[in-house]
């Protein structure tokens, strides 16, 4: 048995399919995803693993198959629950997806300002996450003048500040150096330790060499492997 199955999980796939007209981007995933676990979905590019993650915050909906998020079935939701649902994740996209002509701060502060939380705790805890990330320095700035790696520490502190229960991270060190990535890899394991769920879609071993977890390995929509990492590391046909 892999480590981190015997906990509960907090999400759950069953026989889950997603097509794009004729072309089948994901089959027959049924998969297991206990709470607190540091989980990658690996592969080559166009092997679904963007697909999965979308699925999982109804970016995408399923083709067939279910989907349950701490029970709640994401075929049955209403429109107007998908936000309630949407709160329990943090979501890293590699291309940031920050909004340039807002500053750092209201970049961050969007998320909580969106849950209603009154202005004084929103300063608070934006400013905090900004000082966790590194980026306190930065809060008037704009996205479209800081490095890469810098967005991508605000991106991170976005996803973080609403404390949410699913980290999801799609190929969050995709466009960076290898200083930048070895800081939101550190970022990603503190969260995961203080009780996060954190799920990473990447093609970089290094990346899953460095922090360890559970490995799903997919190809061409096709769930071919799960292991752990030494195993994945060692496995020459991977």
């Amino acid at each position: 048995m892999i480590d981190g199955q015997n906990k509960s999980p907090i999400i759950r796939m069953f026989h889950v399919y997603k097509n794009y007209g004729a072309k089948k981007a994901l089959v027959n995933i049924t998969l297991d995803i206990p709470k607190n676990e540091l989980l990658f979905i690996s592969g080559p590019s166009g092997a679904g693993k963007t697909t999965l993650l979308k699925l999982l915050y109804l970016g995408e909906k399923v083709s067939e198959g279910q989907i349950l998020i701490e029970g709640m079935n994401l075929s049955r939701i209403s429109h107007k629950r998908i936000p309630l649902l949407r709160r329990k994740y943090g979501i890293i996209f590699q291309d940031y997806k920050l909004i340039a002509t807002k500053t750092i701060f209201d970049n961050v502060a969007i998320v909580l300002e969106a849950t209603g939380k009154k202005r004084r705790f929103i300063e608070k805890k934006v400013k905090s996450i900004l000082r966790t990330v590194g980026m306190e320095e930065s809060l008037h700035s704009f996205p479209p003048s800081l490095s890469g790696g810098e967005q991508q520490r605000i991106a991170v502190a976005r996803a973080i500040v609403g404390d949410p229960k699913i980290i999801l991270a799609d190929e969050p060190t995709g466009n960076l150096d290898e200083v930048s990535a070895n800081i939101i890899l550190d970022l990603l394991k503190r969260f995961h330790t203080r009780g996060a769920t954190v799920i990473i879609a990447t093609h970089d071993k290094e990346l899953i060499r460095k922090t360890g977890g559970r490995v799903i390995h997919l190809n061409q929509g096709y769930m071919q492997k799960t292991t752990n990492v030494e195993s994945y590391i060692n496995d020459s046909q991977l």
